[in-house]
């Protein structure tokens, strides 16, 4: 039962001090000596042959040689022929990390940061006001210019068509008369 005037209590109680938390293994476990002093790594797996892949490049070359020209033939050149990758060609983990420069950081650049001076005197609002001011004045301006459509006659009052010169030669035939 509750203790009277006291709330229930919603835990369970620790074990005592010679309790020891995980799982002893008396073989392996040599205590925080072991833990800090060695480090069992994963030793590096070499492949054995038949896990390596096949290599096609090779097989396909000595196929052309061979004289192969469809794909059966070539199927029954594989088969008759396998040929593997080499240890050194094929690794799946590489040993050692990527040559990169000194200075280089990995991730996002980070952004430069707001001058706080300007964000004090609402220099950002300002910038924006003005943009807006220009935009309204350019489309008021547009507004104000409808293009009317100029009809023949105003296009000709505008741009009159040049005068046409007289010409003084006559045929040869009526120059007598």
């Amino acid at each position: 039962q509750a203790e009277l005037g006291k709330p229930q209590r919603n835990c369970y109680a620790l074990p005592g001090f010679d309790f020891s938390y995980g799982l002893y293994i008396h073989s392996t476990d040599g205590g925080v000596p072991e833990a800090i002093g060695h480090w069992n790594t994963i030793k590096p797996k070499i492949p054995s042959v038949q896990d390596m892949p096949r290599d096609f490049i090779t097989m396909n070359r000595g196929a052309l040689k061979a004289g192969c020209t469809t794909a059966r033939e070539f199927n029954l050149y594989y088969k008759a022929k396998d040929i593997r990758c080499k240890i050194k060609e094929y690794i799946p983990f590489k040993k050692c990390p990527p040559n990169v420069p000194a200075d280089f950081t990995y991730g996002i650049a980070a952004r430069p940061s707001t001058p706080l001076y300007d964000l004090l005197q609402h220099k950002y609002k300002e910038m924006w006001m003005e943009q807006q001011r220009a935009l309204t004045i350019i489309q008021r301006d547009e507004k104000k210019k409808c293009k009317i459509r100029d009809t023949r006659t105003s296009y000709l009052r505008k741009h009159p068509p040049p005068a046409k010169e007289e010409s003084f030669w006559h045929l040869p035939r009526l120059e007598k008369v």
